[in-house]
């Protein structure tokens, strides 16, 4: 993977204001292929969009929903950003809203070597390290995936598109015998039924048979992020239960932030961002991936040029000896080419 000079040509935070009718959001720098919106100002579901699954067509990170169709959500993806329609998730009259938005792009020429999967349809970006799969079940264990990325990928969301079912989330610092939900607070939990102990490897990612992640007749998304060097990473860090939290290196100054406990329940995953935490020290302002919840301010941390840093002794983010697992994306690298 090439050294990304400019991470918001592959990943930018717009914040908007809502206006109840229809309106395009600009700003973005990119046409976006995946585009995670949640309300700041009040209560109500994140909405996720991607170009795979189409336009109207929306997930909730935070709920086990089938994917569901909405003529006025996301209506289009365009050049400098997206459309929306009237609905509240994405467009609620005079609220505050952030949008994270992912570029992915090529959708031909995915290596399928070993595959015993073929996907529905796809985008990937080898150089961002991020895909988006979306596939059908085969009821086999060892169902073996392709993933686009070129490198073995640190983390994957799964959802079954077509029935009420949790975000199935493989996570490298975790391990392949365990599995967690995005829509959960639960800890990792210990089976062999999700990725039959295998990790994934530079073209595919392995499943078993269970229908959480490949039901013979199901269809499923799969999102994919591995580490760019100075653009993403993913990784973990163990708390220390003090206000003088650890230092966690990223190499980059953290554009997008989400932090969720593994090693024990009643945690979420917790998201920051630049754009809504436009200073260096005391990144209060956080959204739970799991949860409903408007904006709370009650999680610090000073988010660096080189990582971030923990300034608050709270369970969610810093329980002494906790194991808690994060993905970052860059808003400028700390080391470019």
């Amino acid at each position: 993977m090439a050294i990304i000079d400019k991470p918001s040509d592959y990943f930018n935070t717009v914040l908007y204001t809502g206006n109840g009718g229809t309106q395009s959001i600009t700003g973005v720098g990119f046409q976006p292929d995946f585009t995670w919106i949640k309300g700041r100002s009040y209560v109500d579901d994140h909405a996720l969009f991607d170009t795979i699954r189409g336009v109207t067509k929306i997930l909730y990170s935070n709920e086990v929903n089938a994917e569901e169709t909405y003529a006025n959500s996301l209506t289009a993806f365009d050049s400098d950003g997206f459309s929306i329609g009237s609905m509240a998730e994405v467009n609620t009259n005079s609220a505050t809203l952030v949008s994270w938005n992912w570029k992915a792009g090529t959708s031909s020429g995915i290596n399928t070597t070993n595959s015993t999967i073929t996907p529905a349809g796809y985008s990937f970006n080898q150089t961002a390290g991020f895909s988006i799969i979306k596939y059908p079940g085969n009821g086999t264990n060892d169902a073996k995936c392709p993933h686009g990325l070129g490198v073995a990928p640190k983390m994957i969301f799964i959802k079954d598109l077509g029935n009420a079912a949790n975000w199935e989330c493989y996570n490298a610092s975790i391990g392949n015998g365990k599995v967690i939900y995005l829509n959960l607070t639960t800890a990792a939990e210990a089976t062999s039924a999700r990725w039959r102990n295998t990790s994934p490897d530079a073209v595919n990612w392995t499943m078993g048979s269970t229908t959480a992640v490949n039901g013979s007749g199901r269809n499923y998304v799969a999102y994919c992020f591995a580490d760019v060097k100075g653009y993403s990473k993913i990784s973990s860090y163990v708390g220390n239960g003090n206000v003088n939290g650890s230092f966690i290196y990223t190499g980059m100054k953290p554009a997008w932030l989400m932090i969720k406990k593994s090693s024990a329940s009643g945690s979420g995953w917790m998201i920051f961002d630049t754009k809504r935490n436009p200073t260096n020290d005391g990144a209060t302002l956080r959204l739970p991936a799991n949860g409903t919840e408007s904006e709370a301010t009650d999680h610090i941390l000073d988010i660096l040029s080189n990582g971030f840093k923990i300034r608050d002794s709270d369970a969610t983010l810093n329980t002494s000896g906790g194991t808690f697992i994060y993905m970052a994306f860059a808003e400028n690298p700390f080391v470019t080419s």
